[in-house]
């Protein structure tokens, strides 16, 4: 059998060679920002850094120097004022979860178009404002999930669409890191419920759940679910580990997995009637993705070059706002996950299979 990956990454959402440049205001300068947007968009083709954004000014300003672009240095406060409004075109939500909203909101006022990290917000409340707020203005939403733009997914999407594995049955994924070793401060931001939401399901399960629904190409109605914790740091939260599973109209189900506390792991595998597509590593943009697809006793590694999801997902987010195509996903989409995710802890607290809510 022959597989059609002669061109494995090419950007198959870019039609213009050269449409321009967006220029973007980074919000939440925290390690996120600095060690993985800012060099991405420096990287990017159609992309400038040019406002940073913080809660510390003397934090922002020492980001400066990460970009030859970045021209100003500005507070949340000053933000909201309309400071720095003609240096940037758009903006780039990287706070913690509970704090998303309120520069949603002041972005649809400037008419600033948003790219805002995963998860929307730290609850479907909130989430559901920022559909609310967004639906009706000229500001275009995209929902940061990485996974969308990078190469090897968009493939796997496109073999399980092709029907090269037959009929999708199952899908199995797991993403697993130990925080507390990658941050050590039991103070952190997404071990306090009010600004993540929740630790594992909310920061991790959510790769899972967006992959699994973007590669199949189809939303789940109801899952079952259970989180656990070892230690005392995730007490407020309760989610230290999680096993969950999506089930899809069609039959099809999900088995997904997260850890807070675990080895540092991810994979994604589809299988189907026929056959199956894997991609192991999968979801960490530090690790090089392996691909592979089996059919019919017959195995197939796949090489290609690798790229930055950060790099592909700010050149894809301005890319449409250059050439007046609606970024995807947007934030209708990225609310389906919000439902997901609330629907997998009411799961847990309940014992029972939950069906998702519908907006």
């Amino acid at each position: 059998m022959e597989f059609p990956f002669e061109d494995f990454t090419l950007r198959d959402w870019q039609t213009a060679e050269d449409p321009g440049t967006v220029r973007v205001a980074m919000i939440g300068i925290g390690w996120w920002t600095r060690e993985q947007a800012i060099p991405a968009v420096r990287e990017s083709a159609f992309v400038d850094t040019t406002v940073l954004v913080s809660g510390s000014m003397g934090k922002a300003r020492e980001a400066t120097g990460l970009a030859p672009t970045i021209e100003h240095a500005i507070t949340y406060e000053e933000f909201h004022n309309g400071e720095a409004t003609e240096a940037y075109d758009a903006i780039y939500i990287c706070t913690p979860n509970g704090l998303h909203l309120p520069f949603v909101e002041t972005a649809v006022r400037l008419g600033k178009d948003v790219l805002c990290e995963k998860p929307m917000e730290a609850t479907v409340d909130r989430a559901s404002e920022i559909v609310d707020r967004t639906a009706d203005s000229d500001v275009d939403v995209m929902i940061a999930y990485r996974m969308q733009t990078e190469p090897a997914v968009r493939r796997a999407r496109e073999v399980v669409a092709a029907g090269l594995i037959g009929d999708p049955v199952q899908v199995h994924a797991n993403m697993s890191q130990r925080l507390l070793e990658m941050i050590p401060d039991p103070d952190q931001w997404r071990l306090d419920p009010d600004l993540s939401g929740g630790a594992t399901v909310m920061d991790l399960g959510l790769y899972p759940i967006n992959t699994a629904r973007f590669v199949l190409d189809r939303d789940p109605v109801a899952v079952q679910g259970r989180t656990t914790h070892d230690r005392a740091e995730f007490e407020d939260v309760g989610d230290e580990h999680a096993v969950f599973t999506l089930l899809f109209p069609d039959g099809v189900s999900a088995a997904c997995t997260a850890s807070q506390g675990a080895y540092k792991s991810s994979h994604l595998r589809v299988t189907g009637t026929e056959g199956e597509v894997v991609i192991e590593p999968a979801f960490y943009n530090s690790q090089d993705r392996g691909f592979r697809i089996s059919v019919g006793g017959e195995r197939y590694e796949v090489d290609f070059p690798q790229v930055d999801q950060m790099t592909e997902e700010f050149d894809y987010f301005a890319h449409c706002l250059l050439t007046g195509t609606d970024p995807h996903p947007d934030a209708e989409h990225g609310f389906v996950d919000m439902l997901t995710m609330e629907a997998v802890y009411d799961a847990d607290r309940r014992d029972e299979t939950v069906e998702i809510q519908s907006r």
